[in-house]
């Protein structure tokens, strides 16, 4: 089992910035990744960003690039997601993911994600 526990989230105007953590405890030593997958109301759930327990690797979708920056302290096993330039379209709920294995599925798979915190709400002003 492992448990996941996001904070960070809150209000802001756009323009701003927000931090977001993920903090992962239980059996992590097998972490591959952690991710960031967000939903806005009435959308689907959206992949945002991830990074590799190993090497630090980084992917982030199209939208957010250039914005937003993951990293990990893998000593905490802990995942941030810096979150900059913030639009209204950035609204949505923010979850944060644990992937335990690779295989041939990218990143954005939110199935291939094994366990999920319960969520911080993002909330951009315009």
């Amino acid at each position: 089992q492992v448990q996941l526990v996001e904070s960070g989230g809150g209000l802001v105007q756009a323009g701003g910035s927000l931090r977001l953590s993920c903090a992962a405890s239980g059996r992590t030593f097998i972490t591959y990744a952690l991710a960031w997958f967000r939903q806005a109301p009435g959308k689907e759930r959206e992949f945002v960003a991830a990074i590799r327990r190993s090497g630090g690797r980084a992917y982030y979708t199209d939208s957010v690039k250039g914005r937003f920056t993951i990293s990990r302290d893998t000593a905490k096993n802990t995942a941030y997601l810096q979150m900059n330039s913030l639009k209204p379209e950035d609204t949505a709920e923010y979850r944060c993911a644990y992937r335990g294995g690779s295989s041939s599925y990218t990143m954005e798979a939110d199935f291939e994600y094994d366990y999920w915190g319960q969520g911080t709400q993002v909330t951009v002003s315009s």
